[in-house]
């Protein structure tokens, strides 16, 4: 149909209605595409599980279903609660989670034990291993751990996997006149994944944002832990500039959100946190 033709008998009022109506809809339109484009953008969230340490040695079935009711696409082990890797990935399945880290200590990633490491992470369907504490208590120290953690990284790349080690504030504290942070990730492989945990490095005196800037695109994934506060203090109500740390991160390359939080062991109040922060989150537009 001829358009000039099917607007003849309209009315002035008629036209500026069906004017009106196409802009609403064209702006509807728009909004609803961004709406789902920003969805698609959005970083999946996992739980770290020491959070919820000892509910989960109480009842890891239990509190697994919890995390998943809660809101959680995923976890990081911290810890395996006596579960062998296949009964770890059935209540992964069960509870339709997914494995975006283990939390490993140093000596599960060194010498044979590596090997042995990566094939329980294969089970579980776990590409990342990282270490959750060292200290190389020399500048010496730190540069031979770097070098270990090179040739961690070859061996896990052959299998698709990542190491990297997770921020603790003794890392930002100055041996020397240099800062082992640095002195390790300066030293070590980009493919060596540099967690950074936000209460952490604020603990240290330091500003997470900058610690990011400065070694770009490591930060697969980041612990997001509010700092400041009392127990109620849930994420987006402390000190860290949420906004300005997940706007890096989204621009350059990490994959997962791991949440933290250490305001207690107790089964009762850390699934009160878990529930806090992950709300929190809602309110920030990243879940």
């Amino acid at each position: 149909m001829n358009s000039s033709n099917s607007l003849r008998g309209c009315s002035r009022r008629d036209f500026i209605r069906l004017s009106v109506t196409g802009a609403v809809a064209a702006v509807l339109g728009t909004r609803l595409a961004f709406v789902a484009e920003a969805a698609k953008k959005k970083i999946p969230v996992g739980l770290q599980l020491y959070s919820v340490r000892e509910a989960c040695a109480k009842d890891l079935p239990g509190t697994l279903k919890i995390v998943k009711e809660i809101g959680f696409s995923g976890v990081e082990f911290a810890g395996y609660h006596g579960k062998t890797a296949k009964e770890l990935r059935t209540l992964l399945d069960d509870n339709g989670l997914k494995c975006y880290g283990t939390h490993t200590a140093l000596n599960t990633l060194q010498g044979d034990e590596l090997k042995k490491t990566i094939e329980f992470n294969q089970i579980i369907g776990n590409n990342f291993l990282i270490c959750p504490y060292m200290n190389g208590e020399t500048i010496d120290g730190w540069k031979k751990l770097a070098d270990e953690f090179n040739a961690m990284s070859k061996i896990a790349r052959k299998e698709k996997m990542w190491v990297g080690y997770h921020a603790h504030a003794h890392d930002f504290h100055p041996i020397d006149g240099q800062v082992p942070w640095d002195v390790f990730f300066g030293n070590t492989d980009k493919r060596v994944i540099m967690q950074l945990d936000t209460s952490n490095c604020l603990d240290a005196g330091q500003d997470p944002l900058t610690v990011l800037k400065k070694y770009p695109k490591r930060g697969r994934t980041i612990h997001i832990k509010e700092h400041g506060g009392d127990v109620n203090t849930y994420l987006g109500s402390g000190d860290v500039k949420w906004e300005e740390i997940f706007k890096f991160c989204e621009k350059h390359g990490t994959q997962y959100y791991i949440l933290e939080n250490e305001r207690g062991a107790n089964p009762e109040v850390s699934i009160k946190s878990a529930r806090g922060d992950f709300e929190g989150l809602k309110k920030l537009g990243k879940v």
